[in-house]
């Protein structure tokens, strides 16, 4: 894969979030596009340390997705939040947000680019331990997170929330070289069992240090309060697998980075 060579990043208003997190809008580039990802990092820590990419749903950057990466700069990490549309394109609405995903969706080479280009913003942080990355994903940010992964980008890890498995290059399961850890719910409906078998099999047959953890009685996006509660659409929010699912990324995490328990 051809990753974006051009990448400028601009930091631009800085906020603090509070008297410790200093979050701030960030500007960069892949091929002549402008992206405008988020980046939250405390201020009172010394020395270097991991840097966590966080990849959106198919609504893009917003404010969920900042506060995810407000929580994770509370336990000591730098994280950004990738943007994969581009400046200024924010779906207002699920059928804005399915047009943008498909045309990343059915062009796996500009997705991983665009991811590509948010991870680059990450390592050039002067703060993060370039030897220690993470990205995850929820929905299509979770299947982009594989899709950065299957690139053979240099990541310890990577956790996928409710996202979609399928590849068009099964092969790639073997450029990946970090762990993969899988958050599923048991009843989603948008996963097909077909998709989850050539998935494991891509991973087995890659040789990947993989999990995938299965949440009853959750189905698509049980991370999200604004899918409401509703079961029967396929989207619903359930707070024990939210929750749940937090814990085991943070586990990962401390194994990945080699923690220990403190955190």
């Amino acid at each position: 894969m051809r990753t974006a060579l051009f990448l400028v990043g601009i930091i631009l208003w800085p906020v603090m979030v509070c008297a410790q997190i200093q979050t701030s809008v960030v500007e960069y580039t892949e091929r002549g596009t402008t992206l405008e990802g988020y980046v939250a990092e405390k201020t009172d820590l010394n020395g270097k340390r991991p840097g966590v990419l966080v990849i959106p749903d198919w609504m893009g950057v917003s404010e969920p997705y900042k506060k995810i990466a407000d929580k994770l700069a509370e336990i000591g990490y730098v994280a950004v939040v990738a943007d994969i549309y581009g400046k200024g394109v924010r779906p207002s609405n699920n059928q804005e947000a399915a047009a943008e995903a498909t045309k990343y969706k059915t062009d796996r080479k500009l997705l991983r680019e665009r991811v590509f280009a948010g991870l680059a913003e990450l390592m050039k942080n002067p703060n993060v331990d370039q030897s220690r990355i993470a990205a995850i994903g929820y929905c299509f940010g979770g299947t982009t997170a594989l899709e950065l992964a299957r690139s053979g980008a240099p990541v310890l890890g990577v956790v996928s929330f409710h996202g979609g498995l399928d590849s068009p290059s099964p092969a790639d399961g073997r450029n990946i070289r970090g762990k993969v850890l899988v958050l599923h719910g048991a009843d989603d409906p948008f996963v097909q069992p077909g998709d989850i078998a050539e998935f494991q099999e891509e991973l087995r047959k890659g040789n990947v240090d993989w999990q995938m953890v299965y949440y009853g009685d959750a189905v698509h996006s049980f991370t999200q309060q604004k899918a409401g509660t509703d079961k029967s659409k396929g989207n619903a929010y359930n707070e024990k697998a939210d929750r749940r699912s937090w814990e085991a990324m943070r586990q990962f995490f401390r194994e990945i980075f080699n923690e220990g328990a403190t955190k």
